[in-house]
């Protein structure tokens, strides 16, 4: 059970009950689950148990959420297991929640002509835990969500379910699959197909939410009767049993508002505990094309990713309306801990009281709060507040607590949430300058006479993330870990802003614009005449940045680095972007969506601006994977395709030249600052400027970690800009190893892959010859597949371009023209020499094989 009740990222403790020895209590991201009869067996054919079905959900959740999170829930039960074929089991269907469901279940009601009913909302893992230990195997969602303060909104996707008759099976519905999606595309919408892991097929689309149900669910029954006219022998669109014979129904009806579909992910009551799995078009392709088991599903995911997640892109943060001390409260009994647990929501408030509390609890910390809208704003301290102003503190955000708790001082019981003494080390009041919500806090704490802080002290608190939590930007129980992570800083308390913001290493924000920017204006307007080569890191270690206080640290994104070169407006107001990689190919025309958001950035400046391009997942973390589907492509037309489901962002860090004022040899601090007054991220935040921040190594490098990053870029504060050189003023330091590589042939695939290509030939040049070491079969998404012929084939060549190559290697290999260069990740270096376990990550068209070194490690 144990992977059912451990996640990166989550708070999970578990302790024995007492009614069974299978038994467990769990806590999952701070709300404690009894997990009963583990070792029941659910699915009876392939033995798979409850235990087995938790541990499913606990790792598919990541996958699962996005797609259920804010739709009305309603679920299939089997208690007693699903039996089988010949016994089946007894199903529940259930809408309304019990008086069972835990009080922090998320939940709306729908009001009906004679009744309400009141679903849960599957927004979180431990909401997702519950239902799997009351055996709701199957999920069913509607196509919309609910709004902040529970109205339904419209749909935000379309669907088709195709549901085959008698006498047809799963080749049919792929034919059918295919020939809906031509009508689609012809709609401008692009969908993605699920397997139900029943008998058919689901093909979802992304709908922009400007048409009601009635309007989509009327274009969907069109869409079906005109299927059903083009191809009466194979397609029929009327629900009776009749006419289904032989035939494949397409399903429109679950476009209607009171209608829901299995949700993607979810488990299946059927013999086997097979998923609705979203799969590639490339796969329906495919003659052995079947429904999918649980364990390949989790396996697929995490090679693969979430094929649905283009669903997701562009989408609006939506947000149930909850109480904020909600998750307070389903931590806590009253009846069993002195600490107070207030019935009343809290009501808005402008007061400014802060405490400190001493926790001496499983592990001692201090327990930092400050009064904001109502409640205490709180972050747990693992160190206590730092007192030197060059180190940094590592403070994770917790739930919101009550006003009442800055007076608690006490013993918790030992047993209960946060059992320990609680002790107030210092309290008093607080001047703000600056709360942005979920990214940075700045105050002045007045502190009593005596108190642990010795008086006025000067405090920021910075989040880690590229991301702050949507709306307050507060914690709560369905937060990942890594998002609840910030840094708090010692600030001099008679510095300047300005001041401030260079001895943080931090970028300030763009208010007025600072007399630098006027001073830049004034030298001229003009972009300099030849292209900045960028400048470049080196790779290292923790061990290589000394005293940590001189560097400031930023989050390595996993992308295409991009100089963006900004014209100021010209006379008609037009301005002009190019996009150059940082061996100067020019790759405006690749990425046509960001050009509008950089022009907007900008604003009047002409600008160089340093960044990296990166697509996002679900998480808001970058996907490399998932930006290889923006790279290589040819024609407006198929970047155009290419954009509408691959959203990319521009991450900037670095300024170059503004307004004809050359930065090179400004430092690094003062870089960023003109950089913040320069750019201003656009109001669809497809611009960026991620924070940077100074002083604790160890935490930048476990934040970049919990957050599924690749590691750190540590820049000295006081660095020049080095344009064309490796630099040790800039270190990269990553969390795995990874090796770039240039490409020299390739051997046939074998089995699935026998009419394409089973693994490429890797080399690195080493002294004028390329040197073999290695090859990668392993990694590639199914279109990185289908392009790869396309790509090696007008580079063949009849010899080996490699120095030296194993003959059993030769035996079958293809040459090419060393000229691709790709990146893999490895798990060590052979003494050999060659590369272990490798897998690909993608292709590096922004390097040339001449860049390529050796990664040693």
């Amino acid at each position: 059970m144990s992977a059912a009740q451990r996640r990166p990222g989550s708070r999970a403790s578990i302790s024995r009950a007492s009614t069974s020895p299978s038994d467990v209590v769990v806590d999952v991201d701070g709300h404690r689950l009894k997990l009963t009869h583990l070792e029941k067996v659910l699915y009876p054919e392939t033995g798979t148990t409850k235990a087995d079905v938790l541990r499913y959900y606990s790792e598919i959740a990541e996958y699962l959420l996005p797609h259920t999170r804010d739709r009305a829930a309603t679920r299939k039960r089997w208690v007693d297991g699903v039996g089988t074929d010949e016994h089946p089991g007894q199903m529940f269907f259930q809408k309304n929640l019990d008086d069972s469901t835990p009080s922090w279940v998320r939940r709306h009601s729908i009001e009906h002509s004679d009744h309400a009913n009141e679903y849960p909302l599957v927004n979180d893992r431990a909401t997702l835990t519950w239902l799997a230990q009351i055996a709701a195997l199957e999920l069913h969602v509607p196509q919309w969500r609910f709004g902040p303060r529970g109205a339904r909104r419209n749909p935000d996707r379309f669907v088709l379910d195709l549901d085959p008759g008698d006498g047809v099976g799963l080749a049919e519905c792929v034919e059918v699959a295919k020939l809906a999606r031509v009508l689609l595309q012809g709609m401008g919408l692009e969908p993605v197909p699920v397997t139900s892991g029943s008998k058919g097929i689901h093909l979802y689309a992304a709908l922009d939410g400007t048409q009601s149900s009635e309007q989509v669910s009327a274009v969907a029954h069109e869409l079906a009767r005109i299927l059903e006219a083009d191809h009466p022998d194979l397609i029929v669109s009327d629900m009776k049993k009749s006419l289904r014979v032989g035939k494949v129904l397409v399903d429109w009806s679950q476009n209607n508002a009171s209608k829901t579909t299995v949700a993607p992910y979810s488990l299946r009551g059927r013999s086997h505990p097979t998923v609705a799995a979203p799969r590639t078009w490339r796969e329906l392709a495919s003659p052995t094309l079947a429904q999918l088991s649980h364990t390949e599903v989790l396996a697929r995911v995490k090679r693969r990713g979430d094929p649905l997640a283009v669903l997701l892109e562009g989408g609006e943060p939506l947000e149930p309306d909850f109480d904020a001390l909600h998750t307070y409260r389903s931590m806590r009994d009253g009846a069993k801990t002195p600490e107070p647990v207030p019935e009343a929501r809290p009501a808005p408030g402008a007061g400014n009281m802060f405490v400190i509390q001493r926790h001496d609890a499983s592990r001692l910390h201090y327990d930092f709060r400050l009064e904001h809208d109502g409640v205490l704003v709180s972050w747990a301290i693992p160190k206590g507040v730092p007192t030197d102003m060059k180190v940094n503190h590592l403070a994770v955000q917790t739930e919101d607590h009550p006003l009442e708790y800055a007076t608690f001082a006490g013993t918790i019981p030992k047993g209960e949430y946060g059992g320990g003494t609680v002790e107030i080390w210092d309290q008093g009041t607080y001047d703000l300058e600056k709360w942005r919500d979920g990214k940075e806090v700045i105050a002045t704490l007045h502190g009593t006479k005596g108190g642990g802080l010795g008086g006025d002290r000067k405090f920021a608190l910075i989040h880690t993330g590229a991301r702050g939590a949507a709306g307050s930007g507060r914690a709560s129980g369905d937060d990942e870990k890594g998002a609840r992570n910030w840094l708090i800083h010692r600030m001099e308390l008679t510095y300047t802003k300005a001041q401030e913001e260079k001895h943080r290493g931090l970028a300030p924000q763009p208010d007025d614009e600072a007399p630098a920017i006027n001073a830049a204006r004034s030298v001229g307007r003009a972009l300099p005449e030849e292209p900045i080569t960028p400048m470049l890191a080196t790779l290292g270690s923790g061990k290589d940045l000394g005293n940590t206080g001189d560097w400031a640290f930023e989050m390595k994104w996993d992308g295409i680095r991009a100089v963006a070169y900004v014209e100021a407006p010209d006379a008609a107001g037009e301005v002009s972007v190019r996009l150059l990689t940082r061996n100067g190919n020019d790759v405006t025309s690749q990425y046509p969506d960001l050009l509008d958001s950089i022009r907007a950035s900008v604003g009047t400046h002409s600008a160089v601006i340093d960044g990296e391009i990166v697509t996002l997942d679900a998480k808001g973390r970058p996907d490399f994977g998932r930006l290889q589907q923006r790279m290589n492509l040819q024609g407006q037309v198929e970047v155009a395709r290419a954009a509408r489901g691959v959203a990319v962002h521009y991450f900037v860090f670095d300024l170059m030249n503004v307004d004809g004022r050359s930065l090179l040899r400004e430092s690094y601090d003062e870089r960023r600052a003109l950089l913040a007054q320069a750019v201003v991220p656009d109001a669809r935040s497809r611009v960026q400027l991620p924070q940077a921040f100074a002083g604790d190594f160890d935490a930048a490098f476990s934040s970049s970690e919990q957050l599924g990053l690749e590691g750190v870029m540590a820049k000295k504060h006081g660095s020049a800009y080095t344009a064309g050189s490796r630099s040790r003023s800039w270190i990269k330091i990553k969390h795995h190893l990874a090796q770039e590589v240039v490409v020299g042939g390739w051997r046939p695939g074998k089995g699935r892959r026998s009419d394409t290509i089973g693994s490429l030939l890797l080399g690195i040049p080493d002294d004028g010859q390329l040197r073999y070491v290695g090859r990668v079969g392993t990694g590639f998404s199914e279109k990185e597949l289908e392009r790869l012929s396309q790509q090696v084939a007008p580079l063949a060549r009849s010899s080996s371009p490699f120095a030296e190559v194993p003959r059993e290697v030769a035996a079958d290999a293809r040459w090419i023209e060393p000229t691709l260069v790709g990146e893999v990740e490895f798990a060590e270096w052979t003494g050999s020499g060659h590369l272990r376990q490798p897998s690909w990550r993608g292709w590096r068209t922004d390097k040339s094989p001449s860049d390529l070194g050796w990664t040693h490690g």
